[in-house]
């Protein structure tokens, strides 16, 4: 059976404007991103606490989206759940399976659809994703050679025109460790 999401499309492209000096959307607009990473020897009780008084501010304001996404692989099938919420009311809860693809794969497309469908809705100022594969989330922004660089074009593109549509649009990143479910 054809299934359109099996492949993420890996290679590469180094002509893409995305990929070039200056016109980088790390560059460019690094204000608007932020990364929250959990150290090593942290509290997890206080990381537990610290993302459910996140999720709760941020609920409250109809121009925060609030994204959870997770990805695994058992038996060479990939499982990817997205949990899209805005102004504390479920937007979207997506799932997909694949099989054949790596963990970058998997856990890359459900960040780009996840942010796809969150700037689809209208009004939308802020992003706030917590997801435990905050090292996908670096390659985003990481323009290192490496195959998955077709899928990264589209998430950098769509990123782009969120922050141009006005200069106080953000996205934070926030890790969650898988045992915090």
């Amino acid at each position: 059976m054809a299934n359109q999401f099996n492949k993420c499309f890996p290679s590469f492209t180094l002509l893409d404007s995305e990929f070039s000096p200056g016109h980088r959307v790390i560059d460019n607009f690094s204000e608007c991103i932020s990364f929250n990473i959990c150290r090593k020897g942290n509290n997890n009780k206080l990381r537990k606490q610290e993302l459910n008084e996140i999720v709760l501010e941020n609920l409250s304001s109809p121009s925060v989206a609030i994204i959870v996404s997770d990805a695994s692989i058992k038996n060479n099938i990939a499982i990817f759940i997205t949990h899209i919420h805005v102004f504390d009311k479920p937007l979207m809860k997506m799932i997909h399976h694949a099989v054949y693809v790596t963990s970058t794969e998997a856990e890359l497309f459900a960040i780009r659809c996840s942010i796809n469908q969150s700037l689809s809705v209208n009004n939308i100022s802020k992003i706030v994703v917590i997801t435990d594969s905050i090292h996908m989330v670096k390659k985003v922004f990481d323009l290192s050679v490496h195959s998955y660089q077709t899928q990264l074009i589209t998430i950098l593109s769509d990123l782009r025109n969120f922050f141009n549509r006005c200069e106080t649009n953000s996205i934070e990143f926030w890790e969650c460790l898988s045992h915090l479910k």
